[in-house]
């Protein structure tokens, strides 16, 4: 008996320990994710939520700050955040479990099940939504050339009209990757139709309560009452400022949740509890082009080396809204931060969170594959040989190189310019960019093309030239009113304050400043490359506008009476 009772006394002590050690180093987990969330840890500022799991279980959750500045409501894991684009991955789920149920292939053609999509003389393919390769055109960008405000309340209705008022495709479907949301909106009516229950149903169904979600839904009214939300809010020289969301579309953006709840998401890639390991599989499989190449997406996902691990992630951004998901599937870790504050770089939090819990795992810094380069000297004359205007065709953006107190410059605009040093005779490192960035020269009879490498990718090559100055005059030319019929609307192009500057019934004007020979740039991101095109006597007919995620969209010059008599 009394060895007994020695027995369980050092038994207790034993289990008290390991339960002491734990505890503590749960406290130190604590103690340096609170350090990170610092600036947020405030009920007069928006907050942030973040969950954390690993090896199969939620091991971390916590809030900051303030869901509701009205009302000082606190932020906890609970609280309901609108995580925008996060919501995607779902979308893409929702049509693998279809496909599972042999209700459809992920190889069909859209038109299939929409035949509202025009007619491209292309096959649009649902793999083609899911993976940023159908070349549509992107449906927020579209509307805001439309002239719409993003916090207009937009449905799902407005965007399917849109869609079909298309005439042209930014590029042949597979051909590219450019990022589309459309094809989400698209995916999600799919699902619609051939399940015969709205979208928001569907995924409460097959998703959210089997896997006991129920603080989770997509969100397709834009007047529903959901308790416990955050709202969110940005900040300007007076002060914060709400950022009004009155989206009532679903697909590519809407989902409504709690960082509990997707932790619970997290948690069924490694053990599904909803759908099959054939599913999972298929979700984290690179996507690849028509010539075989892959470019880090997935499907509803995008994949990527951070410190030598793989991770499989997604981030999302609307109005005031920061989300972020990011899954080490070797690891068995998650991370998810939300926030509602736009100024939040949920990415970075969620990967300072991964630092501290994956801290054995990742590549330290020291041991980082960065070079360091040997500068060499180059006179001014030298390095004045560099200067210039350059145009990058692809993104439709130019780039400056001066010299400035015996230094080049990078700029990308009024007050953003970088460094840029010299480590060979035509080769310079970019300073303070927090990557492995050169950017190398290479001068051709004509003109100098510039090449700018990020850790020795693929090279952006943009290339030199002389902008081109108009006179009053001349820019009077260019004016007039131009039709879209794709968006049903019209932007009239005037002189002001001795500048061409577009107009639009329900928009801030836009300033098109000249770069080549009938060749524009405004300064409104969903307007930015003006290309006039001409007719046959030299006459302007139309432009062509591009904003990135839209590629030359037509709007026609339309002529008066008096101007035909001329």
């Amino acid at each position: 008996m009394k060895n007994s009772l020695v027995l369980l006394f050092f038994a207790l002590i034993f289990a008290n320990g390991c339960k002491t050690e734990v505890q503590n180093e749960s406290n130190d987990f604590e103690s340096r994710v609170d350090s990170i969330f610092l600036e947020y840890d405030n009920l007069d500022k928006p907050g942030a939520a973040v969950a954390v799991v690993k090896n199969g279980e939620i091991v971390f959750q916590k809030g900051y700050g303030s869901a509701n500045l009205e009302y000082d409501i606190p932020v906890t894991p609970s609280t309901i955040f609108h995580i925008a684009s996060v919501s995607k991955q779902f979308t893409v789920f929702s049509i693998l479990l279809l496909a599972d149920e042999g209700k459809l292939n992920f190889d069909d053609d859209v038109r299939k099940y929409i035949p509202e999509v025009p007619d491209f003389g292309e096959t649009i393919t649902l793999r083609h939504l899911a993976s940023h390769t159908s070349g549509l055109r992107d449906q927020w960008n579209l509307l805001a050339m439309a002239g719409w405000r993003l916090d207009d309340v937009i449905t799902k209705e407005h965007v399917l009209k849109l869609v079909a008022n298309q005439k042209e495709l930014n590029f042949e479907p597979g051909e590219e990757y450019t990022y589309c949301n459309t094809g989400f909106t698209l995916l999600a009516e799919v699902v619609s139709r051939v399940s015969g229950k709205s979208f928001s149903e569907f995924t409460k169904s097959k998703i959210f309560d089997p896997l006991k979600m129920t603080n989770t839904l997509f969100y397709d009214d834009h007047e529903k009452i959901v308790k416990n939300r955050a709202y969110s809010y940005y900040s300007d020289n007076l002060g914060f400022k709400k950022s009004v969301l009155s989206y009532a579309n679903v697909g590519a953006t809407s989902l409504f949740t709690t960082v509990e709840d997707l932790s619970l998401w997290a948690l069924n890639f490694g053990s599904p509890k909803v759908g099959n390991q054939e599913i999972i599989d298929q979700m984290n499989s690179l996507a690849t082009l028509n010539n075989g190449e892959t470019f880090e997406g997935a499907y509803g996902q995008f994949r990527n080396q951070y410190k030598g691990l793989d991770q499989i992630q997604h981030g999302g951004a609307d109005a005031g809204y920061r989300s972020y998901l990011g899954r080490f599937p070797d690891q068995k870790f998650a991370v998810s931060v939300f926030s509602n504050y736009a100024a939040a770089n949920t990415e970075g939090l969620a990967l300072r969170i991964a630092d501290i819990f994956l801290e054995d795992d990742l590549i330290s810094e020291s041991e980082d594959t960065t070079q360091e380069y040997n500068y060499v000297n180059l006179t001014n004359e030298e390095l004045a040989a560099f200067e210039g205007t350059y145009w990058n065709e692809a993104g439709s953006y130019s780039r400056r190189i001066f010299l400035k107190n015996d230094t080049l410059r990078y700029s990308r605009g009024e007050g953003n310019e970088s460094l840029i040093v010299p480590i060979g005779d035509n080769t310079f490192e970019m300073l303070n960019v927090g990557v492995n960035l050169k950017v190398k020269f290479e001068i051709k009879e004509e003109n100098i093309a510039m090449m700018v490498v990020i850790d020795d990718g693929e090279p952006i090559i943009s290339d030199s030239y002389i902008p081109i100055d108009y006179s009053v005059k001349e820019l009077v030319k260019f004016t007039g009113v131009f039709y879209s019929e794709e968006l049903s609307t019209s932007y009239s192009l005037i002189i002001k304050n001795d500048a061409l500057i577009a107009t639009h019934s329900r928009l801030d004007d836009i300033t098109l400043s000249p770069i080549k020979k009938d060749m524009f740039v405004g300064d409104r991101w969903f307007f930015s490359d003006i290309r006039f095109e001409r007719d046959i006597s030299n006459a302007i007919s139309g432009i062509r506008v591009s904003s990135g995620r839209v590629k030359n969209l037509l709007f026609k010059k339309q002529f008066t009476t008096k101007d035909k008599m001329h």
